[in-house]
């Protein structure tokens, strides 16, 4: 019996190693198995951590003591809790996709005609916070002068209302509409509906690019019809879950429609014809179409 009772406090250490282990190697592996690793250490640190953590308290007030076994959930529970505050925004790192076998990637223009500053966007967390997400890997958030100045005023936003083109030749594979616009210089925290109005645009490579935070009411075209490149889709607005006016665009693998955030394989997105090279640029750089002015170049 005492045998017995001795395995038995193994059992939570083992129960965690069992999880996370098996959910880091699939988080380091790419492709799909690695949003699958991400969202199960999110999960497992929000749900198995505290509950590992709650059940070492409650022992060690009526043991009195700190065993081996006790020592080692310890450990595992505060490894696992790491993951869960990505799920806050907390403590993140860089989701870990090589550039090199992301693919495709695809090349598209500008997605409006202003001169556009890069508020978030390229592969690093240090420049570009969705970098932690598995979907938004490679996403961007442009806005135009003035911007980022905390005005409750979404007219005071030079981003507001600015028409969004189609920055590629594609067919609609949906958009979405009548979602309102948030008061700016907070986040909004709009979780049910965190892209707000959308356009999302099916490629020829077989993979989807989304085009968010669409001002209600804009929205210019429906699922199924073919836009040319360069052709007004909507207009900039600060619907969904956004702090101020801005274009948002990420590139991703699977069907949007159907899928949760967070759980589909983000791609490698590039712009061409602007003022430098094609590339991830990462944040406060501007970009505008050749031959426009970029004065205001951050």
């Amino acid at each position: 019996m005492n045998r017995f009772r001795a395995w038995l406090r193994w059992v939570p250490p083992a129960v965690l190693t069992i999880v996370l282990l098996p959910a880091w190697v699939l988080f380091l592996s790419g492709g799909m198995r690695a949003v699958y690793g991400f969202v199960t250490l999110i999960t497992a640190g929000q749900v198995l951590a505290p509950l590992a953590l709650l059940t070492l308290i409650v022992h060690a007030i009526r043991k009195h003591r700190f065993s081996r076994p006790m020592q080692a959930t310890l450990a595992l529970a505060l490894l696992a809790l790491w993951p869960a505050l990505w799920g806050f925004g907390l403590l993140t790192m860089t989701f870990p996709y090589d550039l090199d076998e992301s693919k495709p990637s695809v090349t598209v223009r500008l997605p409006s005609n202003e001169t556009l500053r890069v508020a978030w966007g390229g592969d690093q967390a240090a420049t570009n916070y969705h970098a932690f997400t598995p979907d938004q890997r490679w996403a961007y958030d442009l806005v135009v002068e003035p911007a980022m100045h905390g005005s409750e005023q979404l007219e005071e936003y030079g981003c507001y209302g600015t028409p969004v083109v189609a920055p590629v030749s594609a067919r609609v594979h949906y958009s979405t509409d009548g979602a309102p616009d948030h008061r700016p210089g907070e986040v909004s925290m709009d979780l049910s509906n965190p892209v707000g109005n959308v356009v999302v645009l099916a490629l020829e490579t077989g993979t989807y690019l989304m085009i968010a935070h669409l001002q209600p009411g804009s929205v210019l075209v429906k699922a199924g019809d073919q836009v040319t490149e360069g052709e007004p889709i909507g207009a900039c607005g600060n619907s969904g879950n956004t702090s101020e006016p801005h274009i948002h665009i990420h590139h991703q693998r699977q069907d949007p429609r159907n899928r949760p955030i967070n759980f589909s394989e983000g791609l490698p997105l590039y712009f061409r014809d602007h003022d430098g090279p094609p590339g991830l640029c990462g944040n406060t750089r501007s970009l505008g179409l050749e031959g426009q002015s970029q004065e205001g170049r951050s």
